[in-house]
C-alpha cells in the first residue's frame, strides 16, 4: 500500500511543475499592464514606469521570473498582491471558508439528488422517467453556469422576490466571523433570524453549483447500478424472495457506489472551477470572485498564487480518493 501512495505522490511532482508554468504564463498572456492598472495614473513618465517595474520585479527576463518564483513556491511563499500588499496566502485562508462552505452545500445538494435519480433511472430503464430524469440530467450538464445563474436570479429574486441577489447574510446582522462559514457564525451568534438569513443567501448559488455535478453523479450513479443489476448476487437475492428495497438499495447500490464515490470526489475540481462564475454572479466573497477581481486589476502575484493554491487543494483531494480506492478495491494497487 505504501508502494501504490509513494507512486500518487511522484505523480503530483511534475503536476505541480506544469500548474505552475500555466499559473505563471496564465496572467502574463493578458493585456493589459499592470503598473499602469496599479498606479491608476493615465500618464506616466517612462522613467516613473521603469522604476515600478523594476520595483516589482517585471524588468528582469521572464525565465528568471519563473525560476524566482518556483523557489518561493517550494518555500511556501506564494507571494503578495501588487495592489493591497496582503500575504496571498493569508487573503486565500480568510476566504476560502466562503468557498468551502459553498462547495459543501453543492455537494451534499448534488449527491442527496443525484444519486436517488440515478437509482431510479437504472431501476426504470427504458421507461418515461428514465428518459425524463437522464435527459433532464443532461441539459443540466449541458446548461452554462452563468447563463442559468443570471436566470434563476430574475426569476426567484427579481420577479417572485423569494430570494436575496447576493451576498452572505442581511446587513442586518453583525457578529464576529469565528471560523469563516457563515451557517455556523449566524448560528452560534445568537441573534434571531440570523440563521435563516444565511441560508437564504445560500439557497441560489447552491443549486447554481450544484447543476453539474448534479448531472455527472445521477448519470454515473445510473451507468453503475446497470451493470451490477446484471449480475448473479442480485439474481440470486431476487430469488430467494427479498424485498425489492433490500436487493437494490443495500446488495445493489453498496457495489454500485465505489465508482460513484470516485466521481464526486472528482467533482471538487469542478466545484471550485464552478464556484469563480457562481461567486461572480452572487457577489459571493470567497475565492472564486477574489481571483476574477485579480484578473481584471493584472495582480499577478494573487493570480498564480491563487491558481497554484487551488490546484494544490484539488491535487490533495484526489490524492485522497485515490488512496481511498485502493482501499475501497486492492486490485487498483496493482
Amino acid at each position: 500500500m505504501l508502494r501504490f501512495i509513494f507512486g500518487r505522490l511522484a505523480v503530483l511532482i511534475p503536476t505541480f511543475i506544469g500548474v505552475s508554468i500555466i499559473a505563471f504564463s496564465f496572467i502574463r498572456l493578458l493585456p493589459g499592464d499592470p503598473v499602469m492598472l496599479m498606479s491608476g495614473e493615465r500618464v506616466m513618465s517612462p522613467e516613473r514606469h521603469a522604476q515600478l517595474m523594476a520595483d516589482l520585479g517585471l524588468d528582469r527576463p521572464i525565465y528568471i521570473q519563473y525560476f524566482d518564483y518556483l523557489l518561493d513556491l517550494l518555500q511556501g511563499d506564494f507571494g503578495s498582491s501588487i495592489v493591497t500588499k496582503r500575504a496571498v496566502l493569508t487573503d486565500f485562508l480568510q476566504l476560502f471558508p466562503a468557498t468551502i462552505e459553498l462547495s459543501l452545500c453543492a455537494i451534499v445538494l448534488a449527491v442527496c439528488l443525484g444519486v436517488p435519480a440515478g437509482v431510479l433511472a437504472a431501476v426504470k430503464r427504458g421507461t418515461w422517467l428514465d428518459q425524463t430524469l437522464m435527459g433532464t440530467a443532461l441539459v443540466g450538464y449541458s446548461m452554462p453556469i452563468f447563463w442559468w445563474g443570471l436566470l434563476l436570479v430574475i426569476f426567484f429574486s427579481g420577479y417572485l422576490g423569494w430570494t436575496p441577489v447576493s451576498g452572505r447574510i442581511s446587513l442586518m446582522y453583525f457578529f464576529p466571523q469565528v471560523t469563516g462559514f457563515m451557517l455556523i457564525d449566524s448560528l452560534i451568534s445568537g441573534q434571531a433570524g440570523a440563521f435563516k438569513s444565511a441560508v437564504t443567501y445560500l439557497i441560489l448559488p447552491t443549486i447554481v453549483l450544484a447543476t453539474i455535478p448534479l448531472a455527472v453523479i445521477a448519470r454515473q450513479t445510473r451507468s453503475a447500478m446497470l451493470e451490477v443489476l446484471g449480475e448473479d448476487y442480485v439474481r440470486t437475492a431476487r430469488s430467494k424472495g427479498l424485498s425489492p428495497f433490500r436487493v437494490i438499495g443495500i446488495h445493489a447500490l453498496r457495489n454500485a457506489l465505489i465508482p460513484v464515490v470516485t466521481t464526486i470526489g472528482l467533482q471538487v475540481g469542478v466545484l471550485l472551477a464552478g464556484a469563480i462564475l457562481t461567486e461572480t454572479i452572487f457577489s459571493w466573497p470567497g475565492i472564486g470572485k477574489w481571483m476574477v477581481d485579480s484578473v481584471f486589476k493584472r495582480d499577478y502575484q494573487v493570480v498564480q498564487g491563487g491558481l497554484m493554491l487551488i490546484a494544490a487543494v484539488i491535487m490533495v483531494v484526489n490524492l485522497i480518493v485515490d488512496v481511498l480506492y485502493g482501499f475501497i478495491n486492492p486490485r487498483i494497487r496493482h
